[in-house]
Parts: structure tokens; C-alpha cells; sequence
């Protein structure tokens, strides 16, 4: 049976009052504990928990961040996309307030997005703009473009540098994790990388096949554009004269 404090808070996304539905929700926290609402989540509806998500982040915290679990994270942020957001701006808050919250394990929320249908694609909308970034770190171990990474891997091809990420005696870590805790895209790439290289690989895959779309249409683009109209030559005879 649905708790009553869940059909309040849907009533009250409906009319789109966010904050007054994650006040509905933390005052359940406030008369029967963390694990009331815990529980309570698995019967509240994943795009009214994506509603309240969406609102709150690391400089705005909210008890539902905090104590979501890595399921109903993955249910509510896969719906993410539905949003159009071309920025992705509110996804980066989202996910950065939960999956990096005190005493939670990244991996294990990356894992539950990932099982889901359209979970990898978040995960590539996510580190869209670091696309390129993304790309170095695969094929050096670090981030910084102008650092020495390491060469062990020059001869391989894309696909045997793919396949080595799941070979525990190919493609160590070059950083650790203490280097690149940013609570941001650099420690979440990190993440995918050395602990979810599947995912890694996924998502670094999408993200190619997405550069491969944009260019093509570029190039469509470019030979479907007008050629500017050829202006007279000078003195044509059979143009009038101004005189």
C-alpha cells in the first residue's frame, strides 16, 4: 500500500511544487527515520523522484539525495533524457550529488544505470563535452594532454586497447584515485575506467559513434548548401550600360 506521505508529494509535483514534495518527502525521514523513506522510494513514481532530483544538487542538498539507493537512482535518472536538456547541466548536478555523497560507492550506482535500457546513453550524455578528454585518458592512463601517459599500449588497435580494459594485467591505473577526487567527470571517468570497464568501453563507444553522426552531417551539410550565385563578369556585353 502506498504510504500517504508518497501520494501527497505526487499531488504535489503534479502542480509542479518541487519543493513543497521534497518537504513531504523529508518529513518522513523526520517522523519514522531514514529507512522509512528508503523504503517508501521504491513505490514513488520515477519521474516524479526525478522531478524532486532535478532540483536539488551539491550546493543545494536534499535528505532524498542523500538516502536514494543506486536502483531507484538509476529508475529516476534514465528518464533524464525525456528532458531535452542539450546543456545536460541539471544530469551533472544530479548525479554528482548522489553518486559522490559521503559514504556511498560510485561504482555501484554506475553499475545499476548501466543495467538499465538507455542507462549507458545518460552515462555518454554525462561526459558528452569531455568527449575528447575521455578519449585521451583510454589511450594514455591521464588526463592532461600535454602529460607523458604511458606507451605500453602504442601498437594495439582501438579495439585490442578496448578489450584489454577488462584484462586485470593490461591497462593498470597511471592515477590514483586520491588525484583525480574531484566529486566531478574527472573521477567518475576514473571510475568507469579501473573498477566498470564494460561500461567504460560502452560509453566510450557511444560517444564515437555520436562524433561519427555529427560529422556526417556536417559533411551532408556542407555539399547540400546553395553555391553563391556567380556574379556578372565585368563589361558583359549584354549587360546595359549605366552611362
Amino acid at each position: 500500500m502506498t504510504h500517504p506521505v508518497l501520494a501527497r508529494a505526487e499531488k504535489l509535483v503534479r502542480v509542479g511544487d518541487i519543493v513543497g514534495a521534497e518537504a513531504t518527502l523529508v518529513s518522513l525521514v523526520e517522523t519514522e527515520g531514514d529507512q522509512a523513506l528508503v523504503l517508501a522510494l521504491d513505490d514513488f513514481p520515477a519521474k516524479d523522484l526525478l522531478a524532486v532530483l532535478r532540483d536539488f544538487d551539491s550546493a543545494r542538498e536534499s535528505v532524498v539525495n542523500l538516502l536514494v539507493s543506486p536502483e531507484q537512482f538509476a529508475r529516476a535518472v534514465v528518464l533524464e533524457r525525456r528532458y531535452g536538456d542539450i546543456s545536460h547541466e541539471r544530469l551533472h548536478g544530479m548525479i554528482n550529488s548522489v553518486i559522490f555523497r559521503a559514504g556511498a560507492d560510485p561504482g555501484e550506482f554506475l553499475a545499476a544505470i548501466a543495467e538499465l535500457e538507455g542507462g549507458s546513453e545518460v552515462l555518454a550524455d554525462y561526459l558528452h563535452e569531455r568527449a575528447e578528454n575521455l578519449e585521451h585518458f583510454f589511450r594514455s592512463g591521464v588526463f592532461d594532454f600535454f602529460a607523458d601517459g604511458d606507451d605500453s599500449l602504442d601498437e594495439l588497435s582501438d579495439d585490442e586497447r578496448l578489450d584489454a580494459l577488462s584484462d586485470e594485467n593490461i591497462g593498470g591505473p597511471f592515477l590514483s584515485h586520491s588525484e583525480v577526487s574531484d566529486h566531478d567527470w574527472m573521477e567518475l571517468a576514473w571510475t568507469l575506467r579501473y573498477q566498470q570497464p564494460e561500461i567504460f568501453r560502452e560509453v566510450l563507444l557511444i560517444l564515437r559513434a555520436r562524433a561519427r553522426a555529427e560529422e556526417q552531417q556536417q559533411a551532408a551539410a556542407a555539399t547540400q548548401a546553395p553555391a553563391p550565385a556567380a556574379r556578372p563578369a565585368f563589361g558583359d556585353p549584354d549587360e546595359e550600360s549605366a552611362l
